[in-house]
């Protein structure tokens, strides 16, 4: 059975962390970087899922989910979603004892407990997103058709616009952007902000 881009559901979810999980090092497995292996998928992968899941889609083959595409439509409402209907639960489960960032574990509780917040300077861009595959079906065109997939669904809800975050170090993710034709709005120490007007 070839591989198939579908609307995500939610019994997707679990997959979604898993896929997270295994792509959590720059695209690599991170499952060794974690003593909890949810932490990243509460952060990247779920609250969006399950917030905003007009927007997600799964690629999966043979019924099996191996990548997706989740977003939302609007960061500054996903901001007060998360953090009126999703951290605030997150942090009774992990306390922040000592705010260090001495392992991604760490980074990670930071994160949950320092929320999301939108950047009013890519209010023009309102939509953002985050894509992961599991590396074994990278660089099989699947990355491509799923973002097809978002910005479509994007389209027809009359989304102005979408932005998306990129580690300078990941050049094969910032090739693969530019590619699509998203360009550099935004640049910080380590990562680059990409738009794109819909």
């Amino acid at each position: 059975m070839p591989f198939q881009i579908r609307p995500y559901h939610p019994e997707d979810l679990s997959s979604l962390y898993q896929i997270c999980l295994q792509t959590g090092d720059g695209g690599r497995d991170a499952s060794h970087l974690l003593t909890d292996k949810k932490l990243m998928g509460h952060y990247y992968a779920a609250p969006y899922a399950v917030l905003d899941p007009e927007v997600c889609f799964v690629a999966s083959h043979n019924n099996e989910a191996c990548g997706y595409i989740v977003g939302c439509k609007s960061s500054s409402l996903f901001a007060q979603q998360t953090a009126q209907d999703w951290f605030p639960k997150l942090r009774e489960q992990y306390p922040l004892e000592v705010e260090r960032e001495d392992s991604l574990t760490d980074n990670m509780l930071l994160m949950i407990h320092h929320g999301y917040h939108a950047r009013p300077e890519f209010a023009d861009y309102p939509a953002h997103l985050h894509i992961s595959l599991l590396p074994n079906i990278q660089r099989a065109g699947l990355g491509r058709k799923l973002i097809v997939a978002f910005i479509n669904k994007l389209k027809e809800l009359k989304i102005p616009g979408v932005h998306l975050e990129v580690s300078r170090a990941n050049t094969g993710a910032v090739s693969f952007y530019e590619k699509l034709g998203f360009q550099a709005i935004g640049e910080f120490k380590h990562s680059i902000t990409y738009g794109m007007k819909l």
